[in-house]
């Protein structure tokens, strides 16, 4: 009895389950459409069938603030044969997550576990970012789930944007908004030129309708060394200009006097304390000659003694730590290092003064009033009545050279109640010379000689840090590493180098050098394959339809020269090679001069990119610089 007992409730189960199932798994119809897209996203896993940002906004009357509320949704389908993803959000000190739910395409609930955590980055030291995200298992093709995150922010100035691209391709896209007569709110359209994206507008009583659709959104670009996302996908800025209530009009952030207002009432609340580090400043400056001495001397001091880790609490993501604080912990963020050099430049009598800025990263200028302009913070100093912009971040870097990543953009300085809107001077590749220099003789079957490298500007600060990142007792090593490209057929000698401790030299490194395997010969004949370091050799960026960003404007040089040996001339030399683009130039060129062969090679990144339209011609010229490299000097007696 009691066993067919268990068959029948056997039965029951497996009936219940395939039912279940049935409920969930993909329709014959569903698995067509999945095939037939993943034909179209061959790269792509998953394409988002439909996906919705419905935003609405309510008055917190308590505290005086706009609060957004974000709801969002998504059917997901798999188009490979099985995947797996990660569905994360992001919230804080000034954001809630309410809803993070998936359900399977019949609407009952997904019993994915949810994970609630704290948000860890390597380059954050504590911040108050959390994420929630699950782990979606699509077990078979054509497999959906539907996901809906609703999440609510306290105050609307920490809402600064909605892309329309994602992870995966979209198949349609919907961005809408509800917009109370009470508030005032410009949303600002970025980068929509060459797609068709619909807007459409109703009024209903106190409420504003805007709609945006966009079908076929293709999915992020999987490529690294990009413009920052602003530069380049579709996307709408929120901008809150003011708000009314009981015919009270509050300006929010109407432009970048506003912006600032905020951010200096920040700066108020800073308590700091300069006496903590005045016996420092008076060490600093004590013997110091000149005025310029003074000010190297405080920053370069900030640079070597204080440890950049970045901070995001709440406020404290944009408000400053008191210099004392970061002086006594000897790290901080860029605000707290700002402020540091600040406050030590006043110390010493100087006008120095706290910047916002955004990187190249960022598209926007202060234009736009938004919390999305700027992500960095320097220190203005007003000296000789110029502009001085010193970054405590940038380990190494001399006084008035300024990082690619903040040339060209703009500062807003704080000026008391007031600022003052300036941009950061350019730079040009001259800047940043790289220089190798090699003599070169043959010493039977190898070649031997002096070389020199000379670095300055930005490929100076590169490789001071890449050096300084070495432990102590591996400096050397890697130093002959570098040098030899790891070959383990060159070898270094008599390596001497410039006070690699001096900012304002130019580095140099000079070394013997001892290169085997580039030469044989054959009864009367001498081949040679001069070239041993192969710069840019296989740079080639394949399906690529994005700019390609470099660290900085690069302008390497190269000049080898090989002494011809006594009794023999030279019957066969490699070709030339030159391109010319806007962005790039290359010259490569061999010289006989009957006494020793000059190998030639300039490489310039003028603007520290190659565009997209300009890649399938660095690929070309790629495979030219390759066959280049490949061919070797005949030396004949």
């Amino acid at each position: 009895m009691k066993t067919i007992k268990f068959l029948l409730v056997s039965v029951c189960f497996f009936v219940n389950a395939a039912m279940a199932q049935k409920g969930i798994d993909p329709t014959p119809e569903d698995i067509t459409k999945a095939k037939k897209l993943r034909e179209i996203y061959a790269k792509d896993d998953i394409a988002i069938l439909e996906s919705s940002d419905y935003i609405s906004f309510d008055l917190n009357k308590k505290d005086g603030k706009v609060i957004v509320n974000h709801n969002s949704k998504e059917n997901l389908m798999n188009i490979n044969y099985r995947s797996d993803i990660h569905k994360a959000e992001f919230y804080d000190s000034e954001s809630s997550i309410e809803t993070f739910s998936m359900k399977y395409r019949n609407d009952k609930t997904a019993q994915f576990q949810v994970t609630d955590e704290y948000y860890k980055d390597k380059d954050l030291f504590y911040n108050d970012a959390k994420v929630k995200y699950i782990t979606v298992d699509f077990p078979v093709q054509g497999y959906n789930y539907k996901y809906e995150m609703q999440k609510k922010y306290d105050d609307v100035k920490y809402f600064t944007a909605l892309y329309f691209n994602d992870e995966y391709p979209i198949l349609k896209k919907k961005i809408s908004f509800d917009i109370p007569n009470w508030l005032e709110v410009e949303l600002k359209e970025l980068n929509f030129d060459g797609y068709k994206i619909t807007k459409t507008s109703s009024q209903e009583k106190d409420i504003t309708h805007i709609t945006y659709t966009f079908d076929d959104v293709p999915a992020v670009y999987k490529e690294e060394e990009t413009p920052g996302r602003s530069y380049i996908y579709p996307h709408i800025l929120i901008l809150a200009k003011s708000f009314t209530k009981d015919n009270v009009k509050t300006p929010l952030f109407r432009d970048y006097k506003d912006l600032y207002k905020w951010y200096r009432s920040l700066v108020l609340m800073m308590k700091d304390d300069p006496n903590v580090m005045k016996a420092k400043v008076t060490e600093l400056t004590a013997n110091a000659k000149t005025d310029d001495e003074k000010i190297k001397n405080i920053y370069y001091w900030v640079q070597d003694n204080i440890r950049y880790i970045a901070f995001e609490d709440g406020i404290a993501g944009f408000k400053p730590d008191e210099s004392n604080h970061v002086f006594e912990k000897r790290y901080g963020d860029c605000k707290g290092m700002a402020n540091l050099i600040k406050q030590m430049l006043k110390l010493a009598g100087f006008d120095a003064r706290l910047t916002w800025i955004g990187t190249k990263h960022i598209a926007y200028d202060y234009k736009t009033p938004s919390l999305a302009v700027d992500n960095h913070m320097i220190c203005t100093l007003i000296y000789k009545g110029k502009k001085i912009y010193l970054d405590g971040t940038e380990k190494f870097n001399s006084l008035g050279d300024y990082a690619e990543r903040i040339q060209n953009k703009e500062v807003m300085i704080e000026d008391g109640e007031n600022c003052i809107i300036e941009k950061v001077p350019g730079g040009n590749a001259d800047a940043n010379k790289e220089v190798f220099k090699a003599a070169l003789s043959l010493d039977g079957e190898k070649m031997i000689g002096t070389c020199n490298k000379s670095f300055l500007g930005e490929s100076k600060t590169q490789f001071l840090n890449i050096y300084n990142s070495f432990e102590s007792n591996k400096k050397k090593e890697r130093l002959d590493g570098f040098l030899t490209r790891q070959k383990k057929d060159i070898v270094v000698n008599d390596l001497k180098t410039s006070d690699f401790k001096n900012r304002d030299s130019v580095l140099t490194l000079d070394y013997g050098i001892a290169i085997s395997n580039k030469v044989s010969s054959f009864d009367n004949e001498i081949y040679v394959d001069l070239d041993f370091m192969n710069e840019y050799k296989g740079f080639e960026l394949k399906d690529r339809k994005v700019d390609y960003e470099m660290d900085y404007k690069t302008y390497f040089n190269s000049e080898i020269t090989l002494k011809i040996p006594d009794g023999y001339k030279v019957t066969k030399i490699p070709s030339n090679l030159v391109i010319k683009e806007n962005n790039f130039d290359v010259n490569i060129s061999f010289e006989n001069t009957g006494k020793e062969i000059v190998y030639k090679k300039t490489f310039l990144f003028k603007n520290a990119c190659i565009k997209a339209g300009e890649i399938g011609k660095w690929n070309d010229f790629n495979k030219k610089l390759i066959e280049n490299y490949n061919q070797q000097i005949t030396l004949s007696k």
